[in-house]
């Protein structure tokens, strides 16, 4: 049957130009004519104004605007009718790994990526594919990142869609053709850069930030030109080698707060996820990520805070230029990262209006910043938090027995966090935000031994102290939930409960809306002034990422990426476990009367096979084994060689074949091009041994288990 695809987004396209000139006439930003069409054959070309304005009916940035708020003032669905929403169309992202991306939306066409960076145009309206771009990135280089596999996002800008890849690119693709326009690599030396985050464009430059501070490197967040993909400028997070001289007067007083020889693993503060930007106050805003090693007195054993580790950072969006800086976690030693959601409001506070900057990072402290200043107006604890008593008025936390150097610790939040990227949202009507919060925590403990070693994990953290992270090792004590939070009042408003942990980001709607998907396979829409539950659907896989809104030919649509896994659905073990889910990458779309089916999901795996295989080692090769597999594997596989549904091999289901060809698979990279890299650089086959007899251990303790 030949698609009308082309007939119905060529009268999108018209319509679109009507709206757009009339919201012209309505809002200064926008020229008095509609812009004209683009090289791309019909699209709209995304600039400054259409950016700055925010069109509801679209989706154009990460955030749904600069400010980052995703609230969407549509009002096709509401209250009183969101209980008529249907599936409109799925789209199935052919990946069973996790999907953590924000899809884009604009002149009709939906814009997602997915695992492995590649990227996907759909007609929003139907689903129906009209192009991919897959940037073939080596399967192998998984072993260089961090949580999985994933992409958060595109940017629009001109005529192309631009995103990051794992192997550290920022593509440009052209918008109506998929085809590559450029291509330029981000990565400094030979250091394990990423790229999972979603870039912005701001004024005509392209802001991408890298991942890869847990195996070592040194942060920076850089802006290339949208047409040609030049660098404009760069600027690092933290100090480098001060025998070489720094970069910018901000590293020459950075470099001051540390000690030691930091540089030599790093230091780590990348910029892997969080940026804003106000245009009216020419502000970017960045959120910095955790030190490399993570534990502070392995990485500055002289003290100090450490800048510009864990902090929100003001910048020049020409220059790049630092204006003023806020540190949520001075000397950050526990992977509380400041890389989470920020999004901006002006809220009146004591009697005054306050332009302000909002964060609520792992460390489990809500903040509001002054964003013209950076000065700090407030936080209070959104969860349970032993880290940290308070925060002084100076904004410092005020840190409670946190040395773990010589002994082990349970502390909380874990370094998951009590909040990470899952994106929050604000609704204007209730002045309430939104987002999901775990409850969890974790044992830390150094390993007094540690040394940087290239291409390894680099946290400083004794890993046996994690043999049973993410399982009952707390007394069954953690909680999950999606939290409403009054920014004004620093207090809990709401909460529903979640079954288990990385629950979708939020998006707010029209009077009174919210909506988030749920680890456990669910698509609910809230009252956001109260939590009351007003609909909801299946999904067939788990959602972490946050679901957009946009309205085509009249109707209004949500729409949402799921797919269960990464770093949750990798390392939770039994706590991931319980959202009863595996991947299965797949967009949605749903609207009012919709009448599709929801595709069904992948089922659980079922009990534990007996294995039948055997490797003979000792009980010191085992513990051997146990060691080495939590500093090499767990990450992956998870700890006690449970996985998460995550759609990496939960190496207790292996059968004897497999077994057999275990060594030629670690040591060898038997499997590279399926994402199971080699590690013969960091194991022998001894070593190797005793890791597969602990897993064959794991398994029939596993099997044992499901037989009682």
């Amino acid at each position: 049957m030949k698609s009308d695809a082309p007939h119905r987004l060529a009268s999108r396209i018209a319509v679109a130009a009507l709206c757009l000139a009339f919201i012209a006439c309505e809002t200064p930003d926008i020229p008095p004519e509609a812009p004209p069409p683009s090289a791309s054959g019909g699209l709209f070309a995304v600039d400054d104004a259409r950016l700055r304005a925010a069109d509801p009916k679209s989706w154009l940035s990460h955030g749904g605007s600069y400010a980052e708020q995703r609230y969407s003032a549509l009002d096709g669905i509401r209250e009183d009718n969101v209980g008529r929403l249907g599936l409109a169309w799925s789209f199935d992202l052919q990946s069973d790994r996790g999907v953590e991306g924000t899809p884009l939306v604009a002149d009709g066409v939906l814009y997602a990526t997915g695992p492995w960076s590649v990227l996907h145009a759909l007609d929003a309206a139907t689903g129906e594919h009209l192009w991919t771009y897959d940037p073939e990135v080596p399967r192998s280089y998984a072993r260089s990142i961090c949580c999985g596999v994933v992409n958060r996002g595109a940017a629009l800008y001109g005529d192309k869609v631009f995103i990051g890849t794992l192997d550290g690119r920022l593509v440009a693709v052209d918008r109506r053709s998929g085809k590559l326009a450029w291509s330029t690599s981000t990565v400094e030396g030979d250091r394990p850069y990423s790229i999972t985050g979603a870039p912005r464009v701001v004024e005509g430059k392209v802001i991408i930030g890298n991942a890869g501070a847990d195996l070592g490197v040194r942060g920076y967040v850089s802006a290339y030109d949208a047409e040609t993909g030049e660098l404009a400028w760069r600027t690092y997070t933290v100090p480098g080698n001060p025998a070489l001289g720094f970069e910018s007067p901000a590293m020459e007083r950075a470099a001051a707060t540390w000690t030691g020889e930091w540089w030599k693993a790093g230091g780590g503060g990348t910029v892997w996820d969080a940026l804003a930007y106000d245009p009216e106050l020419r502000l970017l805003y960045v959120g910095s990520g955790n030190g490399t090693p993570h534990v502070r007195w392995l990485r500055s054993p002289g003290g100090g805070d450490n800048l510009y580790l864990a902090s929100i950072l003001a910048l020049r969006p020409d220059t790049g230029e630092l204006v003023w800086h806020y540190q949520t976690t001075p000397a950050e030693t526990w992977d509380y990262t400041a890389t989470q959601h920020m999004l901006l409001a002006d809220l009146e506070i004591d009697g005054r209006l306050r332009k302000v900057i909002m964060q609520a990072p792992k460390n489990g402290f809500f903040f509001v910043v002054d964003r013209e200043t950076g000065e700090f107006i407030s936080a209070e604890p959104f969860t349970e938090v032993s880290w940290a008593s308070h925060v002084g008025p100076d904004g410092r936390p005020v840190e409670v027995d946190v040395d773990y150097r010589s002994q082990a610790k349970f502390m909380r939040p874990s370094p998951y966090g009590a909040h990470s990227w899952p994106p929050m949202s604000f609704h204007p009507k209730t002045g309430l935000v939104y987002f999901p919060v775990r409850n969890m925590g974790s044992i830390y403990a150094m390993d007094a031994g540690w040394e940087y070693t290239p291409g390894d994990w680099n946290t400083g953290l004794a890993m046996s102290a994690f043999e049973n992270f993410g399982s009952d090792a707390d007394g069954g004590r953690w909680e999950a939930f999606l939290l409403a939070w009054d920014p004004v009042a620093q207090r809990e408003v709401w909460r529903v409960p979640h079954v288990t942990a990385f629950n979708g980001g939020t998006l707010s709607v029209g009077e009174d809306l919210l909506f988030e998907g749920t680890a456990d396979g669910r698509f609910v829409a809230y009252r956001a002034s109260d939590g009351t539950p007003l609909w909801e659907s299946p999904v067939g896989t788990g959602v972490m990422a946050a679901p957009v809104t946009y309205e085509i030919d009249g109707e209004q649509y949500v729409a949402v990426a799921a797919g269960w896994g990464a770093s949750f659905a990798l390392s939770g073990g039994e706590a991931a476990l319980k959202a009863g889910v595996r991947g299965g990458g797949r967009v949605l779309a749903w609207k009012l009367d919709g009448d599709a089916v929801v595709p069904p999901g992948r089922p659980p795996l079922g009990p534990v096979p007996a294995p039948t295989y055997q490797v003979e080692a000792s009980s010191a090769e085992r513990r051997r084994g146990m060691l080495l597999y939590q500093g090499k594997c767990s990450t992956c596989h998870g700890p006690g060689a449970i996985g998460g549904g995550s759609g990496v091999p939960d190496l207790r289901y292996l059968v004897a074949g497999q077994h057999a060809l275990f060594e030629e698979t670690v040591l060898r990279g038997l499997h590279s091009a399926n994402g199971m890299p080699r590690f013969d650089d960091l194991l022998d086959a001894e070593e190797v041994r005793g890791i597969q007899s602990w897993v064959l251990e794991q398994a029939q303790r596993g099997h044992d288990a499901t037989r009682e």
